[in-house]
């Protein structure tokens, strides 16, 4: 690879400045596509979260959804505007910010890791897209998707985006992917159930959702 791994301090600082720089989409998006690719990618992963998180939703009796990740809060906006209640933290202050002076009257954001986060009840649905795979360090990694299932309420759904194969992978400075039996591993012992892996299929990403349920 050439260059050392980003620690997590820096990590967080990494994205803030990315955040700065890089524009809505490109920023958390994908750099190699162009604008309108990242237009397209966003739409399908909001088609994914749909298909996953469903459209049961109402005024009366929305579900309470943590966007794990938010980045400047595409997704999270998406799910306030289909009706669901919505919390997103990222650790980058600059990207909450933005979200902030966005939202919908169904949001909220907040500067936390996903390591750190805790919330005063549990969610229906919890997601994180394209984020954990640029959590470097393994313990970090860990206690972050330790904390995610703890945070799903019982029957609810755990939405992760990795790649989809077995093998355990440092792309990058800032790019490291586990296989897939590393989160059954994980979230075997936190009481959660695989129910599967819905790949993205948008040109070359080999990434996808993996999904779990809270049993009783």
């Amino acid at each position: 690879m050439g260059e050392s791994v980003l620690g997590v301090a820096e990590a967080i600082s990494f994205w803030d400045d990315r955040h700065q720089v890089q524009g809505e989409l490109t920023s958390g998006g994908d750099l190699s596509f162009d604008h309108v690719g990242n237009e397209i990618f966003y739409a399908l992963r909001i088609g994914l979260l749909i298909e996953l998180v469903g459209d049961m939703s109402s005024l009366s009796a929305p579900l309470r959804i943590l966007d794990a990740g938010c980045g400047k809060g595409v997704f999270g906006r998406a799910m306030g505007r289909f009706g669901h209640r919505v919390d997103g933290i990222d650790s980058s202050e600059h990207a909450i910010a933005l979200c902030r002076a966005g939202a919908g009257a169904r949001e909220r954001y907040f500067v936390s890791t996903l390591a750190s986060w805790t919330a005063p009840y549990v969610y229906d649905a919890v997601y994180c897209v394209d984020v954990l795979f640029h959590i470097m360090d393994d313990p970090t990694w860990e206690k972050s998707v330790r904390n995610l299932a703890s945070l799903v309420s019982t029957g609810g759904l755990l939405a992760l985006a990795d790649h989809g194969g077995e093998e355990d992978r440092v792309w990058s400075k800032y790019q490291k992917t586990r296989g897939a039996s590393r989160y059954d591993e994980v979230l075997e012992s936190c009481g959660m159930r695989r129910t599967g892996f819905l790949p993205y299929r948008f040109r070359h990403s080999p990434a996808g959702f993996h999904t779990f349920v809270k049993d009783g």
